[in-house]
């Protein structure tokens, strides 16, 4: 006997999977976790704070 296929519910499927596929075709080409972003992030921010910890006094933007 042949089983019985809400036609909706397999249109939403396959729309799902499409988007998918994109979405993976596109985090492949442009993408970077959360976490990667969230650590570049850091990164900078230490990065800005160390070199402002060594700058002198009167030795910074409108200085002068």
């Amino acid at each position: 006997m042949v089983e019985v296929v809400n036609l909706r519910a397999a249109r939403k499927a396959k729309a799902r999977a499409a988007a998918k596929a994109k979405a993976d075709t596109n985090a492949a080409l442009h993408g970077r976790t959360k976490a990667q972003k969230a650590a570049e992030a850091k990164a900078a921010r230490d990065a800005a704070r160390r070199v402002d910890g060594h700058r002198r006094d009167g030795d910074g933007p409108g200085a002068g």
